[in-house]
Order: structure tokens, then sequence, then C-alpha cells
């Protein structure tokens, strides 16, 4: 029988099979070929002579058995990243892999520039972009950091949250498209009689609410504008190459368009009003689970994304 000692680093695998719900997914975040990881449970299973996991084509359980050493075998993991964790907190160079996610086009147009200068300047970091829409749970998919596009309201529960920047909703046309209209477009109600791009799902369909960007001037009142959506595409992207193609106008997010606009590829239009409702401002933020000492590896991360930190 092996020494208790030389189980150690079995426990800790089994552990995070259990808290990542599969052999797989441990295998990942552990940087380990997936019969290792299983070779590992193996072992701990011949130590004791007994099974700890339930197995099937598609998941795992624990056994009673299991159940009673994975509560040691996780504190025992939590201690561990504690311990590591604070000594990367007061390292001197933050290095190792920062897992995140984040949506797709925000991924592409405000993330992935940003990640050479970070590079260059903590070279011993590197960082593992997963681009998705799909709300992924961090502690199971083995993710240090994710980056959502959300309201403070609906942040998710238990997630330490920090604002990097304000993603807001535009009226955008080119101008070819606008110099054929019959008459200058000056209020966000003459969109009703013009073609509108949007992003035409969930709540994102063809009811605009307007309001004035200077909510104290009170002579102007909110408008609720109901457009005609010939052609609607998922992401702002696809709804900026059609408007620059003279489809219509587009409804898009600000950074998504921001070099369109710089080049005069397209204009924006009512700069006076914002969108409310459904198009309302939201705010990027960086996402991760709370603890006591963050890993300098993803707090330089987060610092870097972050304006004026």
């Amino acid at each position: 029988m092996r020494n208790e000692h030389a189980l150690v680093p079995e426990m800790l695998v089994f552990a995070t099979v259990v808290e990542l719900r599969g052999f797989a997914a441990a295998a990942r975040q552990l940087e380990l070929t997936t019969s290792a990881v299983s070779r590992s449970v193996g072992r701990l299973e011949a130590h004791w002579g007994a099974r700890l996991l339930h197995r099937t084509t598609r998941s795992i359980s624990l056994t009673e058995l299991g159940a009673e050493v994975y509560a040691g075998c996780a504190q025992m993991a939590q201690l561990a990243r504690e311990i590591h964790a604070t000594a990367g907190h007061y390292g001197d160079t933050p290095r190792g892999k920062v897992r995140m996610t984040a949506p797709e086009v925000f991924g592409e147009i405000w993330l992935a520039p940003q990640l050479p200068a970070f590079r260059a300047r903590w070279p011993e970091v590197e960082v593992a972009v997963q681009l998705t829409d799909r709300m992924q749970d961090l502690t199971e998919e083995g993710l240090d950091l994710a980056i959502r596009l959300t309201m403070p309201a609906q942040l998710p529960p238990g997630m330490v949250a920090r604002a990097l920047c304000q993603v807001r909703y535009i009226a955008v046309a080119s101008p070819e498209c606008l110099r054929l209209l019959p008459a200058p477009l000056e209020h966000p109600s003459d969109l009703a009689s013009l073609p509108c791009i949007t992003l035409g799902y969930g709540e994102f369909q063809n009811q605009l609410r307007w309001e004035p960007v200077d909510m104290a001037a009170l002579t102007l009142a909110a408008q609720e504008v109901r457009v005609h959506t010939p052609l609607s595409i998922t992401n702002s992207v696809g709804i900026l190459a059609l408007a620059q193609q003279h489809q219509g106008v587009g409804i898009v997010a600000d950074f998504a368009a921001k070099a369109a606009l710089a080049q005069g590829q397209l204009v924006q239009l009512f700069p006076g009003w914002q969108l409310a409702g459904a198009y309302a401002p939201r705010t990027a933020y960086a996402l991760y689970p709370p603890t006591r000492h963050l890993p300098l590896k993803v707090r330089a991360l987060i610092d870097h994304l972050t304006p004026h930190s």
C-alpha cells in the first residue's frame, strides 16, 4: 500500500475531477492528459479498495465512500489554492496562463487589440481566450475570468465584478444612404419610415426607445419608435457590413462602429439622443469567483484592461 503522503497529488486531482464534473475538464485545468487524470483516480481507488466514482459515458457521480473522501480532498485543494494564491500575490512578476472567456464581437474588436501590449509588459503570462456569447460556469470549465456585457442589476450572483468600460448602442448610416433620402434625418421618429437593421433576437427587436442625452432638459420627451426591419443579423459586425452597403440605418454597439465612424464610412445619427429600453447602455465587466487572494496574473490582466488603473 502506498504511503498516504504519496497520494496527495492524486487526492488533489480527484477533488478537481469532482469540482469540474468530469475527467476531460479536470485534465484541461491541470494541463494533464485525460488518461493521466483517470489513472490518478484509479490509484486512489486501488489504495482504498473501493470505487470512489460511478462513471457513465456522459457523467460521473460520487459513491458513498467517494463523498466522504471528496470532503477531505476538497479542503486540501482549497488550502493548496490559498497558499498558491498567497505566494503569487506577493510575487514580483505575474506568470502563468490566464484562461478567460468573452463575447465574440466584443472579444474580437475590443479585447484582442489590447492583448499584445499586455504580453509585451508581462511576457511570462499566457492568455487563452474563448470567444462565445454563451454564459459559462467558470469553475466547471476551468476558467479564471469572464468578460460580460450586462447591467448592474443583472450581474450573476456570487461573482466579483469590475467595470471595464461602458457600451452604448447607436444608430449609424452610410453617407450614400443619407444622400439618397428625400429629406435630412432630424429626429428619431424619422426612422419609422426607413429600413433599419437590428440585432433581431431576444429583447433586441424593432421597438426603439429614445431618450434625450441631457435628461435635465425636460423640453424633450422620450420617444418610442417602431421601425421596419427588412434585415436583421445577430451581431454588430454583420449590421455594420450591411449599413456600409447602404442597406439602411444600423443599430450597433458603439465600440464596433468606432473605426467606421472615424474613417467616414458611416455617420452617427441623433447624437443628442440615446437608446434606452432593450438597447439601454451596458457595462463590460470582468467577472471572477470570490477569492481571498486574486492570482497576480489575473489581477495584472484586469488592471491592464481597466482604463486609468
